[in-house]
């Protein structure tokens, strides 16, 4: 890298910054991204279990319900590229998509890293210098604008000059793939607040745990969120028994609530409901009637015509039954215990995943000190940000992903158009 002097210099090269990057680069200013890890977009690479769940093409008022904290603050960001244009931008850089339930977008190859690839290409191609294991140390700001930064590469010590700059270092959330919070630092520094972050779609410790059924998969149940008593949230769908608790898409969709709800030093439960095709009246009646069909054989011959198998021993302990004894011994008052515990399995709220588990980070440079027309600073001049740094998150189905995109290429408009 011999230019010193830059239009444009974005820090990280996740989905926000490739955007930025690419953008600027495509308006016509000179663009460095620089990249602390090996290779650009880590996480990236790894979204969606590895299938990169891309985006959501529910349209905009639906996509905005699934923000938070403040949705209203993207409309400029998605105005200026949202779901459509992001599938467009792929398929003209080789990469075709598909849409799947929930209007859930991946790739045709089910391989986030072809989305990656792609984005690094297109940024390329638009004339970006990427720089990776490039350690960004600190912004430089002359009077209270930007005018460059400081940053570590093969062991020495570098400065450049540029006359925007972009931060889009990503979040807390799986640090082993860079995002290790480095621009909060940098974005207090330069005196912006950072609302507390803390960790978001995650999975959650409870009591009890279910070590042996760990890895089971339950579809089609309902998840209710209990807070002091009353409750909060209801979601439907599928959950994971892990060793510790309970994942998956509705747990992960409540973890927000429940993250806030346990660090308020709130009393959390959650109920899963396997049964919710049946009001307790109409279980009860099936039950009774699989009961007297099963008189001969055994509880846990019933249980498996009920249940994944599972959790027949789950089950049965929690009845203090004999899974090897006679069906007959569920009637009576246990016919009432089973038909609670498949409507209302309660789960006590312990504790949750950490950052190395969460997918997103809620938290982040508030709001407030973000122009949402732009993403410029309302601090520094010329400084601007984008994705997971920034206090927005959205529930897991690609929502994330397009925030990331979105305020991006809105930065990266902005930078070319400020230089």
């Amino acid at each position: 890298m011999e230019k010193r002097t830059w239009d444009v210099v974005v820090i990280g090269a996740g989905p926000a910054g490739l955007l930025a990057a690419g953008r600027a680069a495509m308006l016509g200013a000179s663009v460095l991204l620089l990249e602390k890890m090996e290779k650009p977009a880590r996480k990236l690479r790894i979204s969606g279990k590895g299938r990169g769940n891309i985006t959501n093409m529910r349209p905009l008022e639906e996509h905005l319900k699934e923000i938070h904290p403040e949705p209203r603050f993207l409309r400029q960001a998605f105005g200026a590229f949202f779901n459509h244009d992001l599938v467009s931008l792929l398929a003209e850089n080789g990469v075709e998509t598909k849409t799947e339930r929930g209007q859930r977008v991946f790739p045709v190859s089910d391989r986030a890293w072809d989305v990656a690839e792609a984005l690094v290409a297109w940024a390329g191609r638009q004339g970006v210098e990427i720089v990776n294991r490039a350690r960004v140390e600190s912004l430089v700001l002359e009077g209270q604008a930007f005018a460059g930064l400081v940053f570590t590469h093969s062991g020495s010590v570098q400065r450049v000059e540029a006359r925007c700059g972009i931060v889009a270092t990503g979040g807390r959330s799986y640090p082993a793939t860079g995002s290790t919070g480095d621009g909060y630092g940098f974005a207090e520094a330069a005196g912006h607040r950072i609302e507390p972050t803390r960790p978001a779609l995650v999975g959650i410790e409870t009591a009890p745990a279910f070590e042996a059924a760990q890895g089971l998969n339950l579809r089609n149940v309902r998840m209710d969120l209990w807070v002091d008593g009353k409750k909060h949230a209801s979601e439907f769908g599928e959950t994971e028994l892990t060793d510790k608790g309970l994942d998956g898409p509705i747990v992960l969709r409540l973890s927000r609530r429940i993250v806030d709800c346990l660090a308020a030093g709130q009393k959390v439960e959650v109920t899963l409901d396997l049964k919710p095709a049946l009001d307790i009246a109409k279980l009860e009646a099936r039950l009774l009637r699989s009961i007297e069909a099963r008189a001969g054989g055994t509880c846990g011959d019933l249980l498996r015509s009920l249940m994944p198998a599972q959790l027949i021993e789950v089950f049965a302990s929690q009845l203090g039954l004999d899974p090897t004894g006679r069906a007959r011994q569920l009637a009576g008052p246990n016919l009432k215990k089973l038909s609670t515990l498949l409507k209302e399995m309660r789960f006590e709220v312990r504790g949750h995943g950490g950052w190395e588990d969460a997918i997103v980070t809620a938290g982040g440079v508030s709001l407030k000190d973000i122009d949402p027309r732009t993403m410029a600073s309302k601090k520094v001049e010329r400084l601007f940000f984008a994705g997971e740094i920034v206090d927005l998150d959205g529930n897991t189905g690609g929502y994330n992903l397009q925030i990331a995109f979105s305020t991006g290429w809105l930065a990266g408009t902005s930078a070319a158009s400020s230089r």
